[in-house]
């Protein structure tokens, strides 16, 4: 079986996804690299098949779980393919044939090759959240993140024996993690290969175990890290902190530090994208005359002029006062929604001043919607 990648890997989901994330991930995958989406295009059916290949296994309650344990080799279809299983395809003429052979092929199992299972394997990838406040989200932050990971044992330095001891190679399949047995059928004289019982397909016995790790090689431990946050990230995205995840198993890379990032809601601001909207409430006074106002922005405070008679809901753009592009150049824009703010609790004077100011305003030109909405009215009798 020719080396794969970690089938956690190739749909993008962690080692410990549910059922639904793992469906989800294989739903958008099987989409994109679809042959009838892609013609023509070889990587794409490529990928196609490696996806399908990856959720046949993680969602198969008993495959998953032999995959967690074995990796590859547990999963080959060339293992316990017993022959008794198979029947009914015909007189082979007393052949002396594997079934992982034959079967091992209409999967890409390498003509039923186990892979080696000392290869060394990269780990998963660890899992962590931060939340931030939508400032540092439109400016970018550094944070510090604590989070838990698998890493090498420092006591046997990953080889799971205690020290001033070394595994040593299983007499049972010299090394392979697998045993072959051969059986006499109707069919014929039939082979099957079968993940090793003695060191449970690891090649490997270990006869004292690490007391730090119990034999694992690795072990779980609590790390801070200090990661940056670009300008411009949105709320629900994922960063990936390269090599910052589980240790790798046989010296394999670690894998990567997972880090979904969440935006506090700001009492002013609100995203859209890469713009950012706010309402801007302003005086009867203010709107009527025109007037200079300041308008908050992520920047800080600017000066803009407000024409006469700006009704409200009269909206305003501020070019480039948005969000920044996440890793490129540029910004959004700022829109302004005014917000004509009718003044309350007015005392004796001044309710007097406004009536005697309302009566002035004899001009139709004064109240255009309020003169049009009546004459439309009228003019339905």
């Amino acid at each position: 079986m020719a080396d794969k990648r970690d089938y956690y890997e190739v749909l993008g989901v962690s080692k410990g996804a549910s059922d639904d994330e793992i469906k989800k991930a294989y739903r958008k995958l099987a989409k994109q690299y679809h042959p009838d989406l892609n013609p023509g295009d070889a990587g794409a059916e490529a990928k196609f098949k490696e996806v399908g290949e990856a959720y046949e296994i993680l969602s198969d309650p008993e495959k998953k779980q032999r995959y967690d344990q074995f990796g590859h080799a547990g999963v080959d279809p060339s293992y316990g393919a017993g022959a008794g299983g198979y029947g009914g395809y015909g007189d082979f003429g007393g052949m002396d044939f594997d079934l992982g052979d034959l079967f091992g092929s209409f999967f890409g199992g390498g003509g039923g090759r186990a892979a080696n299972p000392n290869a060394p394997r990269q780990g998963s990838d660890s899992r962590a959240s931060v939340t931030i406040s939508f400032f540092e989200a439109a400016k970018g932050c550094k944070k510090q993140i604590q989070y838990t990971r698998y890493e090498q044992c420092q006591s046997c330095k990953g080889s799971g024996a205690k020290a001033g001891t070394s595994p040593e190679t299983c007499s049972a399949c010299r090394g392979t993690g697998q045993v072959r047995t051969t059986r006499r059928t109707p069919l014929g004289m039939m082979s099957s290969t079968q993940v090793c019982s003695a060191c449970s397909g690891t090649g490997r016995i270990i006869k004292e175990r690490c007391p730090d790790c119990s034999g694992a090689g690795r072990k779980r431990a609590t790390r801070n890290i200090e990661i940056n946050i670009p300008a411009g990230i949105d709320d629900g995205q994922t960063l990936s902190v390269r090599g910052q995840g589980d240790a790798g198993i046989n010296g394999g890379p670690a894998g990567n530090l997972m880090v979904t990032v969440t935006v506090r809601p700001d009492p002013i601001f609100e995203r859209r994208e890469f713009d950012v909207w706010c309402d801007l409430p302003v005086t009867f006074a203010q709107a009527a005359l025109g007037s200079e106002i300041n308008v908050p922005t992520l920047d800080g405070s600017e000066k803009y002029t407000i024409k006469e008679g700006t009704q409200t809901g009269t909206t305003f753009r501020m070019k480039g006062k948005g969000i920044p592009y996440v890793n490129g150049r540029g910004r959004g824009d700022q829109y302004v929604r005014v917000v004509v703010e009718t003044p309350k609790n007015l005392n004796r004077k001044q309710k007097e001043a406004l009536k005697a100011f309302d009566a002035l305003l004899t001009d139709k030109s004064n109240h255009e919607k309020r003169q049009g909405f009546f004459d439309t009215l009228k003019n339905r009798k």
